[in-house]
């Protein structure tokens, strides 16, 4: 009998995770989905968040730091006027103040927020410290001083206000914290402020369109075996190529017989003078344009292998 268990599938599914799921469980639902023999997200969302988390199959894992490095868009709905020990409604309120604030100065201190800032991560993370995530010191009470980090907010668009709550949407940098800001947020404002809702609209490129719900895939599932149909087929046609992770870099395409040499980790010359040092390309090779791995300037018109996909797939 056929092993499926460890099945050689490759791509970037777009999952629509719903809230009260961890990332992981996410993860592992859709790798027993896919009989995946390898698999792996792109960072983790909040227990609290819906929403885009890519999740990578075979050989995308080895791109998937290009999706933990892209910059996010969040759809957030915060509670003014009570503050939580996880900063979000799953938390226990420690602080209870009136919301007395207007309008104007609201926006006067949403405008703080925009740009570069200098954020601390909260103790309900998953940021390790001596090998273990920063919540489970939390949960017992611990505090770990944790060191500042830049990030940017590059827009941050109000929404409404209406019976204490607002709403936001936030498009930022890599390891931005939106429980944080919120939660800094309410500070400024001085009454208070949580999440109690968090949707990730997007990350990098990836269209909202393209997402995928669990339920969806497990309708597939019983499609399949009503109708005795192939279920890999039926799921794989939801993958995104694995270049997809990388087609906001620039491309080099190499004629097949040089592609040989590159695949074995050599250094090739390539005649191109718009290639910056130490930048990053995509590398195609021959007519088909087919993604053979990711490559480094190191020299003019010089591309070093950094990341080389195995082509039995």
């Amino acid at each position: 009998m056929k092993n499926y268990l460890y099945r050689e599938v490759h791509g970037v599914l777009l999952l629509d995770k719903p809230t009260e799921l961890l990332s992981n469980d996410a993860l592992q639902k859709v790798r027993r989905l896919f009989n995946a023999k390898k698999a792996g997200h792109t960072g983790t969302l909040d227990f609290i968040a819906t929403g885009m988390l890519p999740i990578c199959l075979g050989e995308a894992t080895k791109f998937s730091q290009f999706l933990l490095n892209s910059d996010k868009r969040y759809y957030v709905i915060a509670r003014l006027g009570q503050r939580t020990d996880t900063l979000d409604s799953y938390g226990k309120i420690i602080c209870q103040r009136p919301v007395e604030i207007t309008q104007n100065q609201l926006n006067k201190t949403l405008d703080t927020f925009r740009g570069n800032l200098i954020q601390i991560p909260p103790m309900y993370s998953a940021l390790k410290y001596n090998g273990k995530p920063l919540y489970k010191y939390a949960r017992k009470g611990i505090n770990i001083e944790r060191k500042g980090r830049s990030i940017n907010i590059y827009d941050l668009q109000f929404k409404s206000w209406k019976e204490n709550k607002l709403e936001l949407i936030i498009h930022c940098s890599k390891g931005t914290y939106i429980r944080t800001i919120i939660d800094d947020l309410g500070e400024l404002l001085g009454c208070g402020a949580h999440i109690i809702s968090l949707r990730r609209l997007q990350i990098a490129n990836y269209s909202i369109e393209q997402m995928v719900t669990i339920n969806k895939l497990y309708i597939l599932k019983q499609q399949a075996e009503l109708k005795g149909i192939s279920l890999e087929k039926q799921l794989d046609s939801l993958l995104l190529p694995i270049d997809a992770i990388v087609n906001h870099l620039p491309e080099v395409n190499i004629s097949l017989f040089i592609a040989t040499y590159f695949k074995q980790g050599q250094s090739i010359i390539v005649i191109d003078n718009n290639l910056k040092l130490g930048s990053k390309v995509r590398v195609t090779e021959g007519n088909m344009r087919k993604f053979i791995g990711i490559a480094e300037i190191k020299k003019k018109n010089i591309i070093v292998p950094r990341r080389l996909v195995v082509r039995n797939i």
